[in-house]
């Protein structure tokens, strides 16, 4: 009898660790494999933000990749976001799956040759509603896929895209809010990942650290009374049935 190998996915950890994050989730690598990880599967983490890469010999060992939110900047120059544009283009050379959230969504649309800039509209944070395009339909044929969706964003760049990329979702606030590029690259603007807990200590950290004023809190607050819940299983359905092949 053939042995079946399991299937094994890398996390590209482009954040540090809260300490809160770290204690109650087992950090951002814990709470992406609780949302995508299957039975049967193997998970690993790198730190690339802190110049941690998996080397040429361990990237064919992987499946797909995921690429995850930062506070540091897609469009910068800094060591570590140069070797992840170069890993990215060696995936996608391979075609190898990979799926980019937020920051990762960014990075990806600049690898493929778009443009990764601050958003004239200013800061996205909280619950928001996203308009998904008719061929989603056909992109996602095993999943009844709504026509709209609610996820939380937490961002202030946006990325612009050639035009060999699909838009596929988009928002009132947000041009681009997900795209393909040929059927193993997949970027999502939100976080799937992130539920109201985690928005929440991410946003005092970002008061704490002055990156936003005060009425960002304010407004979260008032938006959450009025939006939607994430609908975190769907999220779920489109990240893993992408990972594996099955959209």
């Amino acid at each position: 009898m053939a042995l079946v190998s399991r299937k094994r996915y890398a996390v590209l950890l482009c954040a540090d660790d809260s300490e809160y994050v770290k204690k109650k989730y087992g950090g951002y690598f814990g709470v992406f494999v609780r949302m995508l990880g299957e039975e049967g599967q193997e998970w690993d983490g790198f730190r690339v933000a802190a110049n941690e890469f998996p080397t040429d010999e361990e990237i064919d060992d992987y499946d797909g990749f995921v690429i995850t939110g930062s506070c540091s900047d897609a469009h910068g120059n800094d060591l570590w976001v140069c070797r992840l544009l170069s890993l990215v283009k060696q995936l996608d050379a391979k075609k190898k799956r990979v799926l980019g959230v937020c920051f990762g969504h960014q990075i990806l649309g600049r690898a493929i040759g778009g443009r990764v800039g601050r958003s004239h509209s200013g800061w996205d944070i909280g619950v928001r509603t996203i308009n998904l395009s008719a061929s989603s339909s056909m992109l996602f044929p095993s999943l009844k896929i709504p026509s709209s969706l609610p996820i939380i964003e937490c961002h202030q760049d946006e990325a612009k895209l050639p035009p060999k990329a699909e838009i596929i979702a988009w928002s009132d606030k947000t041009g681009i809010e997900m795209f393909r590029y040929g059927d193993h690259i997949m970027g999502i603007q939100g976080h799937p990942e992130y539920n109201e807990d985690i928005l929440r200590h991410l946003i005092d950290r970002l008061l704490q650290k002055k990156c936003i004023t005060e009425k960002y809190p304010s407004e979260f607050r008032s938006k959450v009374l009025e939006s939607r819940e994430p609908d975190k299983e769907t999220w779920r359905k489109i990240c893993v049935g992408f990972l594996e092949g099955r959209l």
